[in-house]
């Protein structure tokens, strides 16, 4: 038995946090091999390179130009991988999805962090300065933001359907030696008829903190108005 602190606890506290110690024991282990599993994907397939629209680098400079950038120009080298959050903003979602909005609030502080390994961009269907309108609300000064435009970016990546619903969604990439950019991952919050809501759990710190308290998560959802 492994002991976490020097408090005093009772004998049935120890006995039943030596048990969820190896369930967490256990955990850890399954997470690891399922990352093994994904990271032994073969390649996925070429996809178009993609054109997007952006707005000036300094949010708070204004929301013009806009000039366009391809999905193989958002590669800053070869051999990163490139990470796209689609948000649900755009088309038939007319306001911000509070829980996307929650997930990239957490993003923006991790930026300086997750280059320094892979690339990172948030995609929406709205356009430029709907989405920076949404940025600059929330300070999100730290992040790369890319209107789809015209194109069938978010549709081809399941984050959108044929009536312009769309879907929170992140999709991983890498570059060809050509320059092609392939696929190489996508999850989405749904992963089964009956689980709906919970695949995209490990991008999102605030459930594993609610996780640890006695209450846990209950039916919290995150809002616009804090």
């Amino acid at each position: 038995m492994v002991h976490m602190t020097r408090l005093d606890e009772s004998t049935e506290y120890a006995a039943r946090r030596e048990v969820l110690r190896q369930a967490e024991i256990e955990l850890m282990r399954l997470r690891e091999e399922v990352a093994s599993l994904r990271r032994q994907l073969p390649p996925g397939v070429v996809v178009d390179d993609y054109v997007f629209e952006e707005g000036p680098p300094d949010l708070g400079g204004g929301d013009t130009p806009v000039t366009t950038v391809r999905l193989s120009e958002l590669f800053t080298s070869p051999d990163r991988p490139l990470v796209v959050y689609h948000l649900m903003l755009g088309k038939k979602q007319t306001s911000p999805c509070p829980m996307c909005t929650c997930w990239i609030d957490g993003y923006n502080g991790v930026a300086r962090h997750l280059a320094q390994n892979i690339d990172f961009a948030v995609v929406a269907a709205a356009d430029p300065a709907a989405l920076r309108a949404h940025a600059r609300n929330r300070g999100w000064d730290k992040l790369r933001l890319l209107s789809c435009g015209d194109s069938t970016f978010q549709y081809d990546l399941g984050a959108e359907d044929e009536d312009g619903n769309q879907d929170s969604t992140v999709s991983v990439f890498t570059l060809d030696p050509d320059g092609a950019p392939r696929h190489s991952y996508s999850a989405h919050p749904s992963m089964a008829d009956d689980i709906n809501q919970r695949g995209l759990d490990l991008l999102n710190p605030v459930w594993h903190f609610l996780d640890l308290t006695p209450q846990g998560r209950g039916e919290w959802f995150a809002g616009l108005d804090y």
